[in-house]
């Protein structure tokens, strides 16, 4: 039988560890269907797949905010950004805030808007945007961080969005590196940009090309690019309220053939923005609502729906759920 010295020495070492686990800053947390995310707002999924690891960087809406109308009332209130990775896409782990909006002195906006990290040459390059003041792009050695302001001014701005007359033109970067190894950059609002970018990932490599894009679908914001069997698919918010739209090209620079609606205007929020990576061996398609109780358009959450590809190479229509995905076996 344990005496009492033994029961309380193995009581403060199972508290030692709870605190060592909470001090390190990660919170785990299961998914119990969409939103995947329920304790904070989270918007703008981007992932990137790793092994047998899918990370996820979100932007953060703040506060909730009830928006009946969107120009009375609310407006969004994004200070940082957030970074969660999985095994399974049940479990879970978010980890400390690796990037704020007051890491980019020059964004005068204040404004952490939508981004997307990638891997390069041993690091990790975050490209984010801030609304009217320009793209910005941190670097870190490690995929939590820190990260740091890569140049120390924006990458992009408007003025490098040449068809746009609108200051919020240069947002919603999207970056992809073809099986070349040649990195892209893809953006814009109302009017879809993209470049090459050199080696160093913090410089244009040649002109920036604008991207048309058909009026049956047009194009407004949140590009996402992506390669399958060989094609490159251009995913992207259309119209207003927003629906997820796609278009399919042979090479990088087009010229783009419109393929249809991926996802309608998501429940509660009237904007949306896609991610879509394969992971495990199948496709799932990222995105964001306002579902939550206290939810809206500006405090949406993250969800993810498979996705699957018809024999053509089109996209199948995805239909609203609050189910959640697990990786299949």
């Amino acid at each position: 039988m344990m005496n009492r010295l033994t029961l309380v020495l193995m009581f403060l070492a199972v508290a030692i560890t709870s605190t060592a686990q909470s001090s390190s800053g990660l919170r785990h947390f299961e998914a119990k269907g969409n939103p995947v995310i329920t304790d904070i707002f989270t918007a703008d999924p981007a992932v990137l797949v790793e092994g047998d690891t899918l990370w996820m960087f979100t932007s953060h809406d703040m506060k909730a905010t009830k928006d009946v109308d969107p120009n009375k009332n609310g407006g969004y209130e994004m200070e940082d950004w957030q970074l969660f990775s999985t095994t399974d896409l049940r479990h879970w782990t978010q980890y400390p805030c690796p990037l704020r909006i007051t890491d980019f002195a020059w964004a005068d906006s204040h404004q952490a808007f939508a981004g997307q990290a990638i891997k390069r040459n041993g690091k990790y390059y975050w490209y984010i945007s801030t609304n009217w003041c320009g793209i910005g792009v941190a670097v870190s050695d490690k995929i939590t961080g820190p990260y740091k302001d890569a140049l120390g001014r924006p990458m992009l701005t408007v003025k490098d969005c040449p068809d746009s007359k609108h200051a919020w033109a240069c947002i919603d970067p999207s970056v992809f590196i073809d099986d070349d190894g040649t990195p892209y950059l893809v953006w814009g609002n109302g009017e879809c940009y993209m470049a090459r970018l050199k080696d160093s990932m913090v410089e244009l490599d040649g002109p920036v090309q604008r991207i048309d894009i058909t009026e049956d679908h047009p194009f407004t914001e949140a590009s996402w690019l992506h390669k399958y069997e060989g094609r490159y698919y251009l995913t992207y918010a259309s119209e207003f309220p927003e629906k997820i739209a796609y278009a399919i090209a042979d090479d990088i620079f087009g010229p783009y053939e419109t393929k249809g609606v991926i996802s309608d205007t998501p429940e509660n929020s009237f904007t949306t923005h896609p991610a879509i990576a394969e992971f495990k061996g199948h496709w799932y398609f990222f995105s964001h609502n306002g579902a939550l109780p206290d939810g809206g358009s500006y405090s949406r959450s993250v969800i993810i729906e498979p996705l699957y590809y018809n024999p053509d190479g089109t996209i199948q229509f995805i239909p609203a759920t609050r189910e959640g995905v697990s990786v299949k076996e």
